[in-house]
């Protein structure tokens, strides 16, 4: 073949090749978001701000497009004062992930301020810090998962109404439990259009966000400590992006937050998080989840096509629990028990993390896809599962979170159904891959007129859970119409007065104030405080009347010398509630259980009254 006649040839098998390419390419883009970085002004480099206030230290993190080369790298962050504005804070910005992290200590929290961040001669970005509700009985928490922006799942659309309804019900905390971003390479590209689409509302109130596996550019995340994961979908544990990586979304998402407890850093410089956030009279855990969770692969003999999902339903769970196998880990667990304990400016505690503590779920990605356990849950490792449980029922905390694509109410139990504390699980803003709630037998103990997927369940791993509602998908959901796939996202009141916690689970692109919008079935759903350690089996102490209203009690056990809970009560009388045939110590105080007043309490014990200093 002569050179011209082969390169004709070629050509034509080039130009087809390349079309059919082009094609296919065109056919995924068509299922994904098309993300880029938009052009922008000088006036316009600071795309939105993020921000908490937490014992008396304010703490917010600017978050700017990229720089033109020679632009400055520094931010100044102002407060309005008397009509003028006064700096208070500057910052160097850094260049990985382009954040400009603030703190101002000795923050006065009592009043609402207006701020502004700086940025060159042009650039301003305006919002509120706003005041401590500690004058509100009702704290509103609006709460969200898994922000897909991809069209094929009906999330590249305008969030507007989200934005207005946050506005109606003026929340006063977000929460924002995982999955903000999905694109596992260009994380800043997606955060800058989580700002765009949510800055408006996050501006303005305390937001807490906790970055989850897509977040940190993986399928699933088990981060065992920051080891590096070598394995397709992470299974064998650790981080599969680089550490550079990684630390840059953790900067974004929560450089904002209160200091971490315990900051020591885990393997590859990889930062932690964890730590409590006060506000409103509630007081906030907010865990890490992942971070420190055991990967299966390698532990747990595969039972199914993946390491984490097992689809033999004669397997035993008890099995699957094995020896080393971590979910929070020692650092947090203790983090967990110390603040269970201190009850200082907080009337109510709540957990918040990625997701809740079982198996949520019997049918993924597709209607007939039923597996039997999922070790991506935080259902498995049984045992870190049951500890982690045991450290927040101690302190009657309620749990919210998110990651699991299907809305749930659960009643966790450990030894018992029902003996440890109350999960909201919120839906996706936009829900890309669907799951089921649908146990193959109808539960036990269901309340009346309630669905037969509610009720006492065993989940995948044998933990013992009851089911209060699930917000399934339909079977045949209608490609991105949201509402076929239960999209949608959780408003939790909580009342420091009366003490109750009231679930609500909201569609999108609805009004939630216009009394003819329908939550999904089973919400609204109001609990008290005291729910979250409640056991069925346990009895009631004689009455105690105090002299002071509101103290903080501590119940101990005598015998075991451990701490049964620590909890502030509602108003001056209490009636312990207890394990029976056993005795326990009673210690109180205003603002912290500093006074042994009673000894050898157990169920039956007479009435009493005690005094206070």
């Amino acid at each position: 073949m002569k050179f011209s006649k082969w390169f004709s040839v070629l050509a034509v098998v080039l130009i087809f090749g390349g079309i059919a390419v082009s094609q296919q390419n065109a056919k995924k883009r068509r299922d994904r978001a098309v993300l880029n970085i938009p052009k922008f002004e000088e006036a316009d480099t600071i795309c939105f701000a993020l921000y908490t206030v937490s014992d008396n230290t304010l703490k917010l993190t600017a978050q700017l497009y990229p720089l033109a080369e020679g632009a400055p790298l520094k931010a100044c962050l102002e407060i309005e004062d008397n009509g003028l504005w006064k700096e208070v804070a500057s910052t160097e910005i850094i260049k990985e992930g382009w954040t400009a992290p603030f703190r101002v200590e000795k923050w006065d929290d009592s009043k609402t301020v207006s701020y502004r961040v700086i940025h060159g001669k042009k650039a301003t970005y305006e919002g509120t810090i706003r005041k401590n509700p500690t004058d509100k009985e009702e704290i509103v928490v609006a709460a969200f998962t898994g922000n897909s922006i991809h069209p094929g799942h009906g999330g590249d659309i305008s969030r507007q109404d989200i934005i207005d309804n946050v506005k109606k019900v003026d929340a006063d905390i977000l929460f924002f439990s995982g999955d903000q971003v999905y694109d596992h390479h260009r994380h800043l590209a997606a955060w800058l259009k989580f700002g765009r689409d949510f800055g408006e509302i996050i501006k303005d109130r305390p937001t807490i966000c906790l970055p989850d596996d897509h977040d940190a550019g993986q399928p699933n995340l088990w981060g065992e400590s920051g080891k590096i994961s070598t394995l397709g979908g992470a299974s064998d544990g650790g981080y599969s992006r680089p550490a550079a990586y990684v630390r840059e979304v953790e900067r974004a998402q929560t450089s904002h937050l209160p200091d971490p407890v315990d900051p020591h850093k885990i393997q590859q410089g990889i930062g932690v998080w964890f730590t409590n956030f006060k506000w409103g009279n509630v007081d906030f855990a907010i865990l890490e989840d992942r971070k420190f969770k055991t990967g299966p692969a390698g532990r747990v003999p595969k039972q199914g096509p993946r390491p984490d999902h097992i689809r033999n339903p004669e397997y035993d769970p008890a099995s699957v629990d094995v020896d080393g196998a971590v979910l929070l880990g020692e650092r947090q667990l203790k983090f967990l028990n110390s603040w269970s304990s201190d009850w200082q400016d907080a009337k109510m505690k709540v957990a918040l993390s990625a997701t809740i503590f079982c198996g949520g779920a019997h049918i993924h990605g597709g209607a007939n896809g039923r597996l039997h356990a999922d070790m991506d849950s935080n259902g498995w490792p049984q045992s870190g599962r049951n500890r982690a449980l045991d450290s927040l029922r101690k302190a009657f905390a309620f749990h919210l979170a998110g990651d699991q694509h299907l809305a749930t109410i659960f009643h966790h139990g450990i030894d018992e159904f029902r003996d440890a504390i109350w999960s909201f699980c919120v839906p996706s803003i936009a829900n890309l891959y669907l799951r089921w709630w649908e146990p193959l037998k109808p539960g036990a103990n269901r309340e009346a007129n309630s669905p037969e997927y509610t009720g006492d369940h065993l989940d995948g791993f044998a933990n013992k859970v009851t089911n209060y509602a699930a917000a399934n998908p339909e079977r045949k959901p209608a490609g991105n119409v949201l509402n076929t796939r239960s999209a949608g996202f959780g408003i939790v009141r909580l009342n420091t007065g009366e003490r109750t916690i009231k679930m609500e689970c909201w569609p999108r692109n609805v009004d939630i104030t216009d009394p003819k919008t329908s939550q999904y079935p089973g919400w609204p759903k109001t609990i008290s405080q005291f729910d979250n350690y409640n056991p069925t089996s346990w009895g009631k102490a004689g009455e105690i009347a105090f002299n002071v209203a509101d103290p903080v009690v501590e119940v101990t056990d005598e015998l075991s010398k451990e701490v049964l809970y620590t909890v502030r009560i509602k108003g001056k009388i209490f009636r312990p509630h207890l394990p029976k045939g056993t005795t326990f110590t009673l210690k109180a105080g205003r603002n912290a259980s500093d006074q042994t007043v009673g000894t050898r309490l157990k169920v039956g014990s007479e009435k009493q009254s005690i005094t206070l200093k």
